[in-house]
């Protein structure tokens, strides 16, 4: 039996069980740089809610208490504990930050605002994710 053989043998579960558990890392991955760099670089989380949420005054203390509650969140994501909760709040993270991006989509190649289109197929892997979260055993 060849690997494609093998591929089309394995039961439809197990398949999307693993593409999801790579969604899941990968969504985990992208999520925990930004947890890391409240932690890392407060003020820039200030800067960005200044820029992007139009909230100012966010100080070190308030940088890092978002920190927690987002590591805490993204932890129990990455572990598959409380789906419906966990992945709703990724998505809903997600959604927020790519939403209030949206005047960098429309200034495509101005500075660096390419790399905000990445925000888009991450959207999607975070719907996917919430939506099939059942099948993500």
């Amino acid at each position: 039996m060849n690997n494609k053989d093998a591929i089309a043998n394995t039961p439809i579960v197990q398949r999307v069980s693993l593409a999801l558990l790579f969604l899941r890392i990968g969504v985990f991955i992208a999520m925990m740089i930004w947890v890391i760099d409240k932690f890392a670089q407060p003020d820039h989380t200030a800067a960005v809610f200044q820029a992007f949420y139009g909230i100012s005054g966010i100080g070190t203390v308030v940088a890092y208490l978002l920190g927690i509650a987002q590591l805490l969140i993204m932890v129990g994501f990455v572990l598959g504990i409380q789906k419906k909760i966990t992945y709703g709040l990724v998505l809903l993270m997600h959604t927020a930050s790519t939403l209030v991006s949206f005047p960098k989509y429309l200034e495509p190649f101005e500075s660096a605002n390419i790399l905000f289109y990445a925000a888009w197929p991450m959207l999607a892997a975070c719907f996917a994710l919430y939506y099939l979260r059942d099948l993500d055993t």
